[in-house]
């Protein structure tokens, strides 16, 4: 009896099992090279920490402008952050001050002035189908 009452609710759409789509559409990629990096954080604790995201994508950079779309995020609340990994090392290389010397990006498209943002300036909604237009820094 419980798996009809599910079965029918599923069908008449009371519970949904998909998730949203997040579109993300980028431009500004400086060189048509390597691979753009994505990380997804859904807190403020090690936001932007080396291996807490709770996701990573990697996509191969084929034009200037790149439109991904992500459909394996769960609706809640997320920031993220990316680079455009150039040299294909697998890591965002930085200058002596800790400033990125490859093109990177933020949700909300916040520009850091001094110090890198934080999860609340990069926060976005996830409730349902949600397109991010974000513009890499270079």
């Amino acid at each position: 009896m419980t798996t009809l009452f599910l079965y029918i609710a599923l069908s008449l759409g009371f519970i949904s099992s998909e998730n949203p789509k997040l579109t993300l559409n980028i431009t500004n990629i400086e060189s048509v090279k390597g691979n753009l990096v994505i990380g997804v954080f859904n807190t403020h604790e090690n936001f932007l920490e080396d291996g807490s995201a709770i996701k990573t994508y990697t996509f191969k950079v084929d034009a200037t402008s790149k439109q991904i779309i992500l459909s394996d995020l769960p609706k809640g609340e997320y920031a993220i952050s990316m680079y455009h990994d150039e040299n294909s090392d697998n890591e965002c290389n930085r200058n002596f001050l800790g400033i990125p010397k490859e093109g990177y990006a933020f949700s909300n498209n916040v520009k850091p002035k001094f110090s890198a943002p934080t999860f609340d300036q990069c926060k976005f909604t996830l409730s349902g189908d949600t397109s991010l237009a974000i513009k890499m820094l270079n």
